[in-house]
């Protein structure tokens, strides 16, 4: 077995005798130069993991050591292997994307020449040809009559910036010229590798995890109320620029991270090492018909997901919409546990009589719900399609699994459950 293949091996193995293996492992990998992209990818993948759930205090800061200095180990190996979604962000790589207006504002404003345009992925310069003119008296000329100006020279001679650029343009003028940025990852804290939040008390995994079968929503419900604080302005925007960068690295951006109510952003510790901050959107950015909350957790520092939340009021009933992701990197941990106080923060928050899950998270025109089946993941949660009919083709299927131990739902069938909404009604 490789050496990283042991190493992943590891992530579900407790106790002074697994932490110890863990520290051998770790100590060898810290030696060893790897040639392969791929296995360096699932290296990082699973240092990441370790880091958020370490066995100790020992293995967590040698994940940080080796994932702190893997710009180091990327280097020579080609850059293409590092930009797909699922892997992007390690230090020592790059990435491009349209940002939209606010998140390229943001991160121009914070890492500087690190965001540019990548001129060689942009097909339409001749966008910027009225810009630019208008900007640049002397390339008004060129804009006027030139049938093929050459608008990279005119940006660079005028010694164009990103900022600069961005204080000249409207959002909306900006988002047309569908600039594609490419962000260097090479220094600071942005990218996965070192993202971080401090957290003085780190929760270390003694004993095996939380698993489905160990949560109940019903009973997380009633359990002491979540406190929930709000932060400091300053404290705030802080922890919205990292939530900014955790989303930008992944190619993500919600609608809540790019209209943030910055005077209202709170924390509240769910327990077992886990940090949530929470907001809405500004004043100007409220839907007209649905209230919205949208937030990021952490694990013992590390980003690991987000959240995002719709929901109405009609009398005394309060129906939210659930969209939550747990990156793919932290699957293995506590998920259920995680999504069961995630709800129950909001119930107490917002009053919440029922929770709905949308189609597209269950798997509708969502391949990826489907490979990880998610529907069961919610319907073991207490969850129930609100169409007879798939709560009778899941009612059955269900019959056939407790039958058959060795039978799973195909592809086919998940698909069919996954066409109407599911709801968990909380009393």
């Amino acid at each position: 077995m490789s050496l990283v293949r042991q190493l992943e091996e590891c992530k579900g193995q407790f106790g002074a005798k697994a932490a110890h293996q863990v520290t051998a492992l770790l100590g060898r990998v810290a030696r060893t130069r790897f040639r392969d992209p791929g296995e360096l990818i699932q290296l990082h993948e699973t240092l990441m993991f370790l880091r958020a759930y370490p066995q100790n205090s020992r293995v967590m800061h040698l994940a940080d050591q080796i994932l702190f200095s893997f710009g180091d180990r990327v280097r020579g190996m080609p850059r293409d292997e590092f930009e797909y979604a699922e892997i992007s962000g390690i230090t020592g790589t790059a990435l491009t994307t349209n940002f939209s207006y606010p998140f390229a504002r943001s991160l121009a404003e914070r890492h500087g020449n690190s965001v540019r345009i990548d001129w060689d992925k942009y097909p339409h310069p001749d966008r910027l040809g009225p810009i630019l003119a208008r900007l640049i008296p002397q390339a008004f000329e060129d804009w006027a009559i030139a049938p093929h100006p050459d608008w990279r020279r005119w940006y660079e001679k005028a010694g164009g910036t990103l900022p600069w650029l961005l204080e000249s343009v409207t959002p909306e003028v900006y988002d047309l010229l569908e600039l594609p940025l490419r962000w260097q990852l090479f220094k600071g804290t942005s990218s996965r590798s070192r993202a971080r939040i401090p957290r003085k008390k780190v929760f270390y995994h003694q004993a095996p995890f939380l698993s489905r079968r160990d949560v109940s929503v019903e009973t997380e419900l009633a359990t002491p109320k979540i406190a929930a604080s709000r932060l400091p302005r300053g404290k705030a925007q802080k922890i919205l620029d990292v939530i900014v960068d955790a989303s930008a690295v992944r190619y993500r951006e919600l609608y809540g991270f790019l209209y943030p109510d910055t005077a209202n952003v709170f924390h509240a510790d769910l327990g077992r090492g886990v940090d949530f901050y929470f907001f809405g959107v500004a004043r100007k950015w409220q839907l007209p018909q649905r209230e919205y909350c949208a937030g990021m957790y952490f694990k013992n520092g590390v980003p690991i997901g987000y959240v995002e939340v719709l929901w109405t009021r009609r009398k005394k009933r309060v129906r939210m919409e659930v969209g939550f992701n747990l990156y793919y990197t932290f699957r293995q941990g506590e998920t259920a546990w995680l999504y069961a106080r995630l709800l129950k923060l909001f119930r107490e928050r917002f009053r919440v009589t029922s929770f709905v899950i949308d189609p597209y998270q269950l798997g509708h025109e969502n391949e990826e719900a489907i490979e990880s089946g998610s529907f069961w993941f919610y319907y073991k949660l207490g969850f129930r399609s609100e169409s007879p009919e798939v709560a009778r083709l899941a009612e059955r299927e269900r019959q056939r699994i407790a039958t058959h131990s060795e039978h799973r739902t195909r592809p086919a069938m998940l698909r069919k459950l996954a066409i109407a909404p599911m709801v968990y009604n909380c009393g």
